[in-house]
């Protein structure tokens, strides 16, 4: 229950609060861009409205609302609403907090929703802790994270949540901010105003992050003598430059960008141009990306464009990944340069992920296949029925002919190898070898030839 003293410590830390807490949204149409999670019809608006929410991973690049929110969701639900740091919290906090919220569902039927911010921070055990509460809804958790929660959260820990997914804010959405900051009482409250260059300029730098426009707002306003609501004074363009010297503008541009030069990073390596590999790989680096995303996307690459043709580009984007989750940035910059340059100059190959995907495709639209009987297994009884398996080590080069396709699909259904690189080599190898062996060593052809083991396998 809040108290005289409650409220005016409330009214005194708002007053030092930084503007992009005092402007926090207090209801969900307050809540900036987002409509396609939390938006009108969305199930994430339905599961607040009607307070029925289960637990959710909120996930998307800073400054989106996820701290937003999960402010509105406290205001809006009936749950008791509790916050716990994943940088200082540990297994304790979180057990003291489950015990909490089993007795109050116990004595009073009320729920608790249990936030935490940054969850990717927490360790396996610190999230193995909330795997039973969870579960048993003893808590519905509200976790936000920047990262990748397929990568980054407990497995089981999504399996028990819906992962919302947050996008960056449009640069309407940006300028609605902008907007309301100046106009609200709790913001600006009308004093000031942005030149039009200003405004470009913030939402420029703002590159989708709603926090950090609003930051940069109340860095360049603190470089003004304050006006009133009858005479704001004016933002300029210089003012806000000057807030924000290190911002980097490149990256940042708009809510785009961010996928754009991703994209164009890898294009670029799978087009065999290690000069714009090594430009938009320092876009992302200068604009402050995780390296452990751009390593990621390598570790992709390395399958989906190089395959066969280069088997050693995995090894090498394993590596580059394990330096940016250990060495970290500056000096990881380094070993993503290498890895960069050394995929966009390997040969390319594709045919690893058309083969699959033509596999999954007939093996998803296609007629159930049996396994041919002689490659059953042979640990049951009458497998001695199923037919002659020709085990290849006891031939020559260690190869035989005979079937492994199920009936209907016949050689090179799926896999097209490239003519570049390890892949052409190997293949053309293979082909040599067999032709050249094949009359030798021929099933039942020849006094060489081994009898049929049908023991094997």
């Amino acid at each position: 229950m809040d108290t005289l003293f409650s409220e005016i410590e409330q009214q005194a830390r708002s007053e030092v609060a930084p503007l992009a807490v005092r402007m926090r949204p207090r209801t969900l149409d307050e809540l900036v861009g987002q409509d396609d999670a939390v938006g009108p019809g969305s199930w994430l608006r339905a599961a607040i409205e009607q307070d029925r929410l289960s637990s959710i991973i909120l996930y998307g690049p800073a400054g989106t609302g996820k701290t937003s929110l999960a402010h509105v969701i406290a205001q809006v639900t009936k749950a008791t609403f509790v916050e716990v740091s994943a940088i200082g919290g540990t297994v304790s906090d979180l057990r003291r907090e489950i015990d909490a919220a089993e007795k109050r569902l116990a004595m009073s039927g009320a729920r608790t929703i249990l936030f935490v911010d940054e969850i990717h921070r927490f360790n396996r055990s610190q999230q193995d802790s909330l795997l039973h509460a969870v579960e048993d809804r003893v808590i519905v958790l509200v976790g936000a994270t920047t990262e990748n929660p397929f990568f980054e959260v407990n497995s089981a820990l999504i399996s028990r949540s819906r992962v919302v997914e947050l996008h960056s804010l449009s640069d309407a959405d940006i300028e609605r901010m902008l907007d309301h900051a100046l106009s609200d009482e709790r913001g600006l409250g009308g004093k000031y105003q942005l030149s039009e260059k200003a405004r470009e300029a913030i939402v420029l730098l703002a590159g989708g992050d709603g926090r950090a426009a609003l930051t940069t707002l109340e860095l360049a306003a603190g470089m003004v003598a304050e006006g009133t609501p009858d005479d704001p004074a004016i933002i300029e363009e210089d003012h806000v430059r000057a807030a924000t010297p290190h911002r980097s503008l490149p990256y940042d541009k708009n809510k785009d960008m961010h996928y754009d030069v991703i994209s164009a990073f890898i294009k670029s390596m799978r087009g065999s141009d290690p000069d714009a590999a090594l430009y938009w790989l320092a876009r992302m680096i200068d604009g402050g990306e995780d390296p452990k995303f751009i390593a990621r996307r390598m570790f992709i690459a390395a399958s989906e464009d190089i395959g066969n043709a280069d088997p050693q580009a995995l090894l090498i984007a394993e590596a580059a990944f394990r330096s940016a989750e250990v060495i970290g940035y500056p000096e990881c910059r380094i070993n993503l340069a290498q890895a960069a340059v050394y995929l966009a100059l390997a040969p390319k190959s594709n045919a690893a992920e058309a083969g699959i995907d033509a596999a999954l495709s007939e093996v998803r639209n296609g007629p159930a296949r049996a396994v041919p009987d002689h490659l059953r297994d042979r640990h049951r009884p009458g497998s001695q029925d199923y037919g002659a398996y020709l085990y290849p080590h006891d031939y020559p080069g260690g190869w035989v002919d005979q079937r492994y396709l199920p009936e209907g699909l016949e050689r090179g259904c799926f896999h097209c190898p490239s003519d570049r690189g390890w892949e052409a080599y190997r293949t053309d190898a293979v082909a040599r070898d067999r032709a050249a062996r094949f009359g030798a060593a021929r099933p039942g052809v020849g006094p060489s030839a081994p009898s049929p083991d049908s023991s094997k396998g």
